[in-house]
């Protein structure tokens, strides 16, 4: 056992032994959460100067602690600051990395604090920037989905049910349609960025502070529009995690039927499209292949993706509010989620900016599989038939057109005029 003395961790006055080594393996968190470590020190800048408003730092002090963070701010971002071994997440490192520049000052940050309100605060921050990047990448990929788009308004292809030909349509109002869903899911991160953007810092471990600090001008501070009303609840929720992923699987779903109908279309049976080298790969074996791996590993991803979101609610089912350590199993599925779809989503956005479609095989299969039929029935709707009896005498004229082997556009006026 190590003594507890020795140990960088932020309590342990209470034990007389520290933790034993398996203990302290399995309690660590450093390998994931220090991407949280600019956020930390973002809101341990405000707390400082909340401290100071209270009357529990000096001008003096404030001015050396800001200093302090601001350079540590700078060695984060250039990795020459990093967590050690005894760190045992990154607030643990964080104020380590601080009293080494300021030796017992460093501590009187924890004041009015706890790692409960602090990692609610840091993964909002995190989670809200995050967002805001993955709205820019799917915004891009919609551009490159629309400029597709209007450069094929006029192209005609058959539209799809039951992966069926249907009906004749404009493969620009194809390429559209993904564009709609994208956008949906952009809506869906502005709505979340509204329920998230509430501050939890002052609620520290679940009853807030005696020392007089202000959590709504920490909110303000913070680029938060309120602080939480509730202490309990500012520490125990993770709706804002989970209601992320959900966000993100959606958005790897959309992602993967993108890649289902690139991988389909660029299928030798249908040939529509071909696929730029840069956005594509080979075999190792067969020379002539080029595969639509992006396309892909986009319908894997959203694969990964729902298992965050499933592990994430597993982890919060029936969890008792207050702080819990299960809590900690909430950041890897939420960092893997946005590490991945910042991955996938550039990678489509080229792929389709990129993408060559052979417009004359397109229309050519466009009517193939009588996909008239519809038009046939509307035009005598159009004429004063019912529709139920239109719908019968198309469907006559698909049966002759199948017993000779012909499509509708095929048929002979008298063989209309027959039916």
């Amino acid at each position: 056992m190590a003594n507890p003395a020795d140990s960088t961790r932020l309590w342990g006055g209470r034990f007389a032994e520290g933790p034993s080594d398996a203990m302290a393996a399995l309690s660590l968190s450093t390998h994931f959460d220090w991407r949280l470590a600019p956020y930390d020190l973002a809101q341990t800048r405000v707390h400082a100067h909340v401290l100071a408003r209270a009357g529990l730092l000096s001008d003096g002090d404030l001015f050396r602690i800001v200093s302090a963070i601001d350079q540590l701010s700078a060695e984060v971002v250039d990795g020459t600051a990093a967590p050690i071994a005894s760190d045992e997440d990154v607030h643990t490192a964080i104020e380590r990395l601080l009293m080494d520049k300021l030796g017992d000052l460093g501590g009187a940050l924890r004041a009015g604090r706890s790692r409960n309100d602090q990692v609610a605060t840091d993964f909002r921050l995190y989670l809200r920037d995050a967002a805001r990047a993955i709205a820019q990448a799917t915004v891009d990929l919609v551009e490159a989905l629309n400029t597709q788009a209007t450069q094929h308004i006029s192209t005609v292809s058959p539209g799809f049910t039951h992966l069926q030909h249907a009906q004749p349509v404009s493969f620009g109002h194809e390429l559209a349609k993904h564009s709609h869903a994208l956008l949906r899911d952009v809506d869906r991160l502005a709505d979340w960025d509204d329920r998230t953007a509430r501050s939890p810092l002052g609620a520290g471990a679940l009853a807030g502070s005696s020392l007089g600090l202000d959590p709504q001008r920490i909110a303000a501070e913070l680029g938060f529009t309120s602080a939480l009303d509730n202490s309990i609840d500012a520490v125990s929720d993770r709706d804002f995690v989970a209601e992320f992923c959900f966000v993100g699987a959606m958005m790897a779903v959309h992602l993967s039927r993108i890649g289902e109908e690139v991988i389909v279309m660029a299928s030798r049976e249908f040939a529509w499209v071909t696929l730029h080298d840069e956005w594509s790969t080979g075999s190792s074996i067969m020379p002539q292949k080029k595969n639509p791996d992006i396309a892909e590993l986009a319908r894997g991803k959203a694969g990964r993706l729902i298992g965050n979101l499933t592990g994430l609610l597993a982890t919060l089912k029936a969890l008792p509010f207050g702080y819990n350590r299960d809590l900690q199993e909430d950041k890897e599925p939420a960092f893997d989620t946005v590490d991945q779809l910042l991955l996938v989503l550039p990678a489509m956005t080229g792929m389709i900016r990129t993408l060559t479609f052979d417009v004359d095989r397109m229309a050519a299969s466009a009517p193939e599989g009588f996909t008239l039929a519809t038009d046939i029935a509307e035009w005598l709707v159009r004429q004063g038939i019912a529709f139920r009896q239109a719908h019968e005498i198309a469907g006559a004229c698909v049966r002759l057109a199948e017993a000779r082997g012909v499509e509708l556009s095929d048929l002979t006026d008298d063989e209309f005029a027959g039916i």
